[in-house]
């Protein structure tokens, strides 16, 4: 969809953006727009992976677990 824009395309949507939007607002829109991409990628991999991120308490608890798992022989 986005790959049959191009250079002039692109050209004019920014040109839009500026007028509609204004050259103050423009560099949040840019953050807001790439974190939201960023979470996008992060949750298609997780599901593409059938992996999640554990935070480090998660991680902890894990190798506790893993530990004592160890120990006990299971």
């Amino acid at each position: 969809m986005l790959s049959n824009i191009g250079i002039p395309g692109l050209i004019l949507v920014l040109v839009i953006a500026l007028i509609i939007f204004g050259p103050s607002k423009l560099p949040e829109i840019g953050r807001a727009f790439g974190s939201t991409l960023k979470e996008f990628k992060k949750a298609t991999n997780e599901l593409v992976n059938g992996e999640t991120e554990k935070t480090p308490e998660e991680k902890t608890t894990l190798q506790a677990v893993e530990q004592s798992n160890s120990k006990t022989g299971s």
